[in-house]
Order: structure tokens, then sequence, then C-alpha cells
């Protein structure tokens, strides 16, 4: 099949309305592209080449590559990457600063205003489906309170489970209860609402989104497997354990990184490298599955399936495919005019 990407004049003919759309007019806003997938999917290269065929600028939508100081661990672009399109959002954090969705909503806001003010797309990129939903949805307006949480603090972990369940039995099924900090944050909600905190985070979720694009990249498991795998064994030849007995103390949210845990066992002596370098595989396919089951209640997305046989261009071709209908109309608007 011949590529489409033989020329602009090609991608022209396709895509019309995409392109036309796509100009430097200093007085068009264009709306946000977001690439999502589960991690190791390819969405750092495929923004890569995205930016460059459509003139945009990658904003990173990914809670640990916001950090300064473990490139290899989070898996940041490398420096061939970042030469080729501009990158926004990456290595700005201190280690032991910590971040959630609402922080990050504030800074990528900021990013995508400036992308916009030049004219450019800006590229959302990224496999936290929390902080992309926060741009997407924007944040719940779920209720907080200091003083209670320093009150539920007093608790055992085990006693605040027991009270989580005893208001919201469904927590079981919504809430990873060996996670405290998100069993503390359940409880404050059904504390402070009255109501279930397992209903209201449905009902938020359930919002209908405002119109976005968005592509998400889909990969049949035992590939995404096998391209983890492949991806943990270059993180460790390429310096891993050596990073991670350099850092600093981290913050509650950066120490969370993958692999973080599983290189510090190993220079504990407690495990191999090749039982760490396994540790991380399971942690990260099982991250993996839970980016998949995040994304897939998600309906703002066109997904693009993924495999092993695909090339650059060809990659690239689908993605521009799905922003188009087969008759050239952009599935959703890429701008809108200033009033």
């Amino acid at each position: 099949m011949r590529s489409l990407l033989s020329g602009q004049k090609n991608l022209l003919f396709y895509y019309p309305l995409l392109f036309q759309t796509l100009n430097t007019d200093p007085h068009v806003t264009h709306f946000p592209l977001f690439l999502a997938g589960p991690t190791a999917s390819g969405k750092s290269a495929l923004a890569v080449l995205l930016a460059e065929k459509l003139n945009g600028e990658i904003i990173n939508a990914d809670a640990f590559q916001l950090y300064n100081g473990m490139p290899i661990c989070t898996a940041q672009p490398d420096g061939e990457a970042l030469q080729r399109a501009q990158h926004h959002l990456y290595a700005v954090l201190a280690l032991h600063e910590t971040c959630d969705a609402a922080r990050y909503a504030e800074m990528a806001k900021a990013a995508i205003a400036e992308v916009q003010a030049r004219a450019k797309l800006p590229i959302v990129v990224g496999g936290s489906g929390l902080y992309i939903k926060a741009l997407t949805h924007g944040l719940s307006d779920l209720p907080s309170d200091e003083s209670l949480r320093e009150e539920l603090a007093q608790l055992t972990a085990e006693e605040r489970v027991t009270r989580l369940l005893a208001l919201d039995p469904l927590a079981a099924e919504t809430v990873n209860l060996r996670n405290d900090r998100y069993v503390s944050r359940a409880l404050e909600i059904c504390l402070l609402t009255g109501q279930p905190q397992s209903a209201l985070r449905q009902a938020w979720k359930q919002a209908v989104p405002p119109d976005f694009n968005g592509i998400l990249l889909h990969w049949q498991r035992p590939e995404l497997n096998q391209r983890i795998a492949q991806r943990t064994h270059m993180m460790v030849q390429a310096g891993l354990i050596e990073e991670i007995a350099s850092l600093p103390p981290l913050s509650s949210t950066a120490d969370r990184a993958i692999g973080v845990r599983e290189v510090r066992e190993h220079l504990a002596g407690q495990i191999t490298v090749a039982q760490m370098t396994e540790a991380i595989e399971i942690a990260t396919r099982q991250y993996a599955r839970r980016q998949d089951k995040w994304f897939r209640r998600e309906k703002g997305f066109k997904v693009l399936e993924m495999h092993g046989e695909m090339s650059a261009e060809q990659t690239l071709d689908s993605a521009l495919a799905l922003l188009s209908s087969a008759a050239g109309e952009p599935v959703n608007p890429l701008l809108k005019k200033f009033p």
C-alpha cells in the first residue's frame, strides 16, 4: 500500500480541511490534541511525528515524567526527540516536590496557552488518565477538609478501611484499599458529603466531556507485554540502577515511579538484578492494565489499533486518518476563532 506521506500534496488531498485548520493564523486558537495510551505503547514517538506534520508542540501528561533527575526510570524523551519537536513539562519538578491533578492542570493549561499563542497545535501526550481528564473534563468539585484529614490520620490504616467500607461498600471495587492515601481521601469524601464516594466519583467519570480531539493507542496484550519487557531491559542497560542509587529523598509522588522500589530492594541486597528486572516488568504490566481499564471508560478518544509490523509512517497515516472522516471532514474541530 502506497504511503499517504509521500508528500505534502498527498496529505492535503486526503485531509484537506484538517490541514486548512492547522495554519499559522495568529487569530486562530487550536484546540489541543490528546494522545493517550498505556505505558510503552509508542505515544512519545508518535507525538513527535504529529508535531512535525501538524505544526505542533508537545505537552507532557505523564505524572512521573514531570520530575527532573530520573529520565531513565520515567522513560523521558531522548535528545533526538527533544531536538525534533518542542517539548513542555518534562523534568520541571524537583524530586522533593509533590504533584496532583490540580497542580498539573494549572501547569498544563499555562503551557497550552503558550503554544496556542504561537498559533501552533498543542499535543498533550501521556498515560496519566486523571491528569488528562483534569484537562478534558475539569476537576471534580468533591470537598476536602484539612482538619478532618488530620483527624483521620490518627486512625490506623485498618480502621480507615473498615470505616470506609461501612459507609461505602462499593469502595472495595472502586478504591485501591492497599493505598492508604486513596482510602483516606475516599473516607474524607464520604464523611463530608454524607454520600458514598463511589457514586459521586462515578457521576464525575461519566460526565459528558466537552468536544475534544483524542487518539488512544491500543495494543493486544502479548505484544504490549513484549514491548514492556524490551524497554525494561533497555532501561537497566542504560543505567537505571545507578540513577536510582544517586537519587536524593523523594516526594510521596515521585517515590511511586515504577522501578524505584524494585531497584532499592536490589541495592539493599534483597533481590538479584534478574529478579529486580522481572519485578519491574510485572509492575509495569499491571500499570498498563490499569491504564487500559481507565481509558476504555473515556468516550472522547478515537482508538488507534497498533501492531508490531506498523512502520512509523503507517502509524502516522492511521493517526491522521482518525482525525478526519471518510469525506475529509475533521471528526472534531481543531480550532476556534477568537470572538
